[in-house]
């Protein structure tokens, strides 16, 4: 099989790791008989300083014609002091909207060798985590009405409108149960029904999309104990599914219980294969190029892009096993490192990935 991937490395680091995460996608090619076909393209800060703009048009008409997208990160001091419509960051919004990409999956999972790094005390943490935060990603209070009004009770007032319809919350839940049947067979839809109309509405259709899957257990949870729960008993959790907002924060505690930024990977998904997958931490420019970045998020969210956009489920599990016996054998790049372990650089952590797949 032949997969046409675009590539967008972007600032910072994200060529460093976008040049590992080619590297070890090609050595899957090798091993199982795929080919893998990548096209370059510029988005970001690099893109406002080639082209004028952070999402250029052949971008787009590249990554729409693609099987995939993979991104390294966009964004860094040098473009801070741009308007918010000018900024590198744009160009991830812009490729979500025309892209259709309406889920975004972040993967919590903490690796038995790095239960150290955990900030949870080891009776909780147990033989590890392992969550999924299914975060709906193109509705909400994000992209609903706001501006402002000069009369209110107490001066110039702000607001920001929340709203849903049936056909958002469907697909999201859909997308949720669907990862469940290939993972623990358990829902947690997150909301605040107590209080907002909008979440009474998402409680509602999930509960009824959850008669399609008579397999999968279905809990409900307010936002604010879902909060607390992740960091008193994340075992419980399986799939976690939520709207933008909770999703956006939630999801961020999640990664922090796992101990390191550096090891997240993420997808962003829409209707049939397409994906984009990125690591979820930033573009560090202050180590760009100097053969320092932990390139793990990015080859793990490839392995992401082979099973949720290409189902290769087989290969993905083989970047997965490579990545941990890697951490097994005690390599770590700086972010991870610590006492009693082998340091090494980006692109020696790549090799090593290869070497065990």
């Amino acid at each position: 099989m032949k997969y046409n991937i675009a590539t967008i490395p972007g600032d910072g680091i994200g060529p460093d790791i976008i040049e590992q995460t080619i590297l070890v996608l090609e050595k899957v090619g090798q091993k199982y008989g795929h080919e893998f076909d990548f096209t370059e393209v510029l988005a970001g800060g690099c893109a406002i300083d080639a082209k004028g703009e952070p999402l250029p048009k052949e971008t787009v008409e590249v990554c729409q014609k693609s099987d995939s997208v993979l991104l390294g990160a966009v964004g860094g001091p040098k473009w801070d002091n741009l308007p918010g419509d000018a900024r590198p960051e744009q160009a991830l919004l812009g490729l979500r909207s025309v892209l259709g990409l309406f889920a975004n999956l972040r993967p919590a999972l903490l690796h038995n060798a790095l239960k150290d790094a955990c900030p949870l005390k080891p009776e909780i943490v147990g033989d590890g985590i392992d969550i999924m935060v299914v975060r709906e990603l193109t509705g909400g209070i994000y992209f609903g009405d706001r501006g402002r009004r000069a009369e209110g009770k107490m001066g110039e007032e702000a607001y920001d409108t929340e709203a849903y319809s049936v056909g958002e919350i469907k697909r999201i839940a859909k997308a949720a149960f669907d990862i469940a049947m290939k993972r623990n067979k358990k829902v947690t839809s997150i909301d605040k029904a107590n209080i907002l109309e909008s979440s009474r509405l998402w409680r509602s259709v999930v509960t009824e999309m959850a008669k399609d899957y008579p397999e999968v257990s279905l809990e409900h949870m307010y936002v604010d104990n879902a909060a607390m729960q992740l960091v008193r008993d994340p075992k419980q959790f399986d799939v976690i599914v939520t709207t933008n907002m909770f999703g956006d924060i939630l999801s961020d505690e999640a990664s922090m219980i796992t101990g390191s930024i550096g090891m997240l990977p993420s997808a962003s998904l829409g209707e049939g294969g397409l994906g984009m997958y990125e690591p979820i931490h930033g573009s560090a420019p202050d180590i760009a190029g100097q053969d320092k970045a932990n390139p793990i998020a990015t080859v793990v969210s490839a392995a992401m892009m082979l099973r949720y956009s290409f189902g290769l489920d087989k290969e993905a599990d083989a970047i997965e096993a490579a990545v941990t016996k890697v951490l097994d054998q005690k390599y770590r790049t700086g972010d991870i490192m610590s006492s009693g372990m082998k340091m090494v650089g980006t692109n020696e952590m790549g090799r090593l990935i290869i070497e065990n797949i």
